[in-house]
């Protein structure tokens, strides 16, 4: 296959160097083939060509890389490392991710197709806040102490207090919309913790990862704390059954969080599933309709809606609702296509061709079963993977796009009269990670999101993530939660220990 010279002249010498090295996996803080010695085509989504290719990992690769987890967790020089030095490592490795942020965010344009200003003022700096803010979790991970009531004979006093320690070997893995921000959100609580890792990366996008791990090893953690296996299907399938990983932290659709619980189960390893989402964007009608058409299009054009809170449901009062979809169809028929490190681009390339495809699929379903098409509705004639921003106007909930989720820059809107029967359709899904309500009556904003069945919700804004709000879902969007107190939660199990009072 032919490669994407074009994208690769536009990046800079560190980029383009680490991509010559064509990475092995990181193992016991090596860069090791795999056993199999397979390798895997990385492909740039602007052009659908080559850019480099990875080590492909199988199982036996899984096998190595949970024996140096477990190593390194079971050693005295990680397992008696004083909290505030373990915070010191986060953050010396986020010094080294702030020293090579312009690499970072070119990588992360190549593999992933998002624009550059989005990879480098948007996926860094979450990562960066994030990794910073749960380095301080190291030293105030806390038990308590407690009285105990019960009866004793003879009569004897006793004491009683709980801890937390950490859970053990973590299996993570991670999906291809933000494998920089991901990346950061599962290791860094696990690490923060006293945990080791072995994370899998997205088959598609495994580039930042691999360069995160070089960064690891430069900040001084001990080999084998954070492992990298790169691979597919058989990769992930040997984490999530290896009888040495003690906890499966998983981000991805649903289906496969569905698959990964059963398999799980054999072992009752700890699970924390972030999963599919279906999130409404209910503009009631006191809202502005200049306001209402800027949050819907950023809450589901952001990252060319590949994002599990994309707001895809558009639900508007039937009073400004031909006004709200006739101004959004004109903000995405005004968005402009381009290549990554075009800075003319607005939005980029969905991941791959199977995903293109797949949203092409459910923008012609929506179509047969009566939506009117306002925006898009097409992959543009060019190469790559893109596909036009698209409006879809008169949805009803027994429409197929209504109720699963695209994962792509297409919305359904639809309109509604009564905020009971507006809640009573944002309520109707099998999903509920996030939502919003875009309204200038502050007792309406907080009845709705009182009543919105969904882990997050937003009032005048969509998407609006920080280090220190717990982010996770409700239903078939999954269990646990990542950032804030709760993700230090996660990787970390209680115990409790009584003593007499002698």
């Amino acid at each position: 296959m032919a490669s994407s010279e074009g994208q690769l002249s536009k990046l800079g010498e560190a980029a383009r160097t680490f991509l010559a090295t064509r990475p092995g996996l990181l193992i016991a803080g090596r860069n090791t083939p795999a056993a199999s010695g397979a390798r895997r085509d990385v492909l740039d989504p602007s052009t659908g060509l080559v850019v480099t290719d990875v080590a492909e990992g199988g199982a036996a690769d899984v096998d190595a890389a949970v024996a140096a987890a477990r190593a390194t967790f079971q050693s005295a020089e990680w397992r008696d490392m004083r909290p505030l030095a373990r915070e010191r490592l986060l953050h010396r490795l986020a010094d080294l991710i702030e020293r090579d942020a312009d690499i970072l965010a070119e990588l992360e344009v190549i593999d992933t197709g998002k624009i550059l200003p989005m990879a480098r003022h948007g996926d860094l700096v979450i990562a960066l806040d994030s990794l910073r803010y749960m380095a301080g979790w190291t030293t105030k991970i806390e038990g308590t102490t407690i009285d105990p009531s019960f009866s004793y004979i003879p009569p004897i006093r006793f004491s009683a207090r709980t801890v937390r320690q950490p859970v053990g070997v973590v299996g993570q893995i991670i999906p291809w919309n933000f494998p920089l921000v991901m990346a950061i959100w599962k290791i860094a609580p696990a690490l923060a913790a006293g945990c080791t890792v072995v994370l899998k990366p997205a088959e598609d996008t495994p580039l930042t990862a691999l360069y995160l791990g070089r960064l690891i090893a430069e900040a001084g953690f001990p080999a084998g704390a954070v492992n990298i296996v790169t691979g597919g299907r058989e990769v992930g399938m040997a984490i999530v059954e290896h009888p040495g990983i003690d906890k499966i932290a998983f981000t991805g659709s649903t289906a496969a969080g569905q698959d990964i619980q059963r398999r799980a189960a054999a072992t009752m390893k700890r699970l924390s599933l972030e999963l599919g989402g279906k999130s409404p964007v209910v503009i009631l009608e006191d809202c502005p309709v200049p306001m209402a058409v800027e949050g819907a299009a950023g809450a589901i054009f952001f990252n060319h809606g590949q994002v599990c809170t994309a707001g895809s449901r558009l639900l508007v009062h039937r009073s400004i609702y031909e006004d709200v979809v006739q101004g959004l169809a004109h903000a995405a028929n005004g968005m402009v296509l381009g290549e990554g490190m075009d800075p003319a681009g607005q939005m980029g390339p969905l991941i791959s061709a199977r995903q293109r495809d797949r949203v092409a699929g459910y923008v012609q379903g929506a179509l047969d079963q009566g939506a009117r098409l306002l925006a898009g509705g097409e992959a543009p004639d060019r190469d790559g993977f893109f596909y036009r921003p698209t409006v879809l106007a008169d949805g009803t909930p027994s429409m197929t796009i209504f109720q699963e989720e695209v994962f792509g820059p297409v919305v359904i809107a639809m309109p509604f009269d009564t905020e009971e029967e507006a809640l009573a359709l944002a309520n109707d899904s099998c999903f509920a990670l996030g939502a919003s309500v875009w309204t200038q009556n502050l007792a309406a904003a907080n009845r709705f999101a009182g009543a919105l069945r969904s882990g997050n919700v937003w009032i005048n804004a969509h998407n609006i993530l920080d280090p220190a709000v717990p982010f996770g879902g409700w239903k078939m969007s999954g269990y646990g939660r990542e950032l804030g107190h709760s993700a230090v939660e996660l990787y970390t199990e209680a115990k409790s220990i009584t003593m007499p009072l002698l």
